[in-house]
């Protein structure tokens, strides 16, 4: 007999949604087990968006984390990124030329600003040492492997990063709750 759960399965899809757009949020494989990665995600989300903590998910708590992810995939269907990138099979290796580029390495330049570790490169066509290493420094942060070869899998995660962190618009999912709300 298995120990596994649809509904665990699903509330952690749901989790693994909200992942996605709150970085606080731990990224869970869904596999149908209650396991402690399961757990942090249920009371960090109980303790920013449905007090109190309890790690329990009963009827209030699983309604309240099915309206937020409801609304982040709403979000995320209306707010698409432009897709810039040429093809799902293209790559762009180091050294290469693309009309790509520019808009490519502007979101990388928009993202230095936020995190450590990206250049704030001027943009151009050419994938040059800044654009290889920015490229592999978003593959190691999103547990791709480290080619510096922009491909689709490493255009999937700048988008969504450019996404959740330049182009949300404020109030555009539910805020987090403060710390009165909490107490």
């Amino acid at each position: 007999m298995s120990n596994t759960s649809q509904p665990v399965r699903h509330l952690q899809e749901m989790l693994r949604t909200l992942s996605l757009y709150y970085p606080f949020f731990p990224s869970i494989i869904p596999n149908g087990v209650f396991n402690p990665a399961t757990l942090e995600a249920v009371m960090l989300f109980q303790r920013e968006f449905y007090p109190p903590v309890t790690g329990v998910v009963n009827a209030g708590t699983w309604n309240a984390i099915v309206a937020l992810s409801q609304q982040v995939r709403r979000d995320q269907l209306t707010n698409r990124p432009t897709q810039v990138f040429p093809h799902r099979d293209t790559q762009i290796q180091p050294g290469d030329s693309s009309p790509s580029l520019p808009a490519i390495q502007t979101m990388f330049a928009a993202l230095s600003h936020i995190f450590q570790g990206l250049s704030n490169q001027a943009p151009g066509t050419l994938q040059g040492e800044a654009g290889e290493a920015d490229t592999r420094w978003l593959q190691r942060a999103s547990g791709l492997a480290e080619t510096g070869v922009l491909d689709q899998a490493t255009w999937n995660s700048l988008s969504r990063l450019y996404q959740l962190y330049v182009t949300r618009l404020p109030g555009s999912v539910p805020r987090r709750a403060s710390r009165e709300e909490q107490e």
